[in-house]
């Protein structure tokens, strides 16, 4: 692989990471600001968060996959 195709995956993995991080963040703030009025927004914000964390381990596993690759 490139390394400008690496750098792609790892950039890929930081905002993916940004995103997740942001998610939590938004699962965090009816709880801590809203409640007991916001909890119907819980079941969506936290599904949205899941996804954006499955997104970003997705995105860290693909450089780890490609860097033992060329190990091997």
């Amino acid at each position: 692989m490139l390394p400008e195709e690496l750098k792609d995956l790892q950039n890929a993995v930081k905002k993916a990471k940004h995103s997740a991080t942001g998610k939590v963040g938004e699962l965090h703030d009816p709880g801590e600001d809203r409640l007991p009025a916001a909890y119907q927004e819980i079941p969506a914000v936290s599904r949205a968060t899941c996804n954006a964390c499955l997104a970003w381990a997705e995105a860290s596993a693909k450089p780890m996959e490609v860097e033992a690759a060329e190990r091997t």
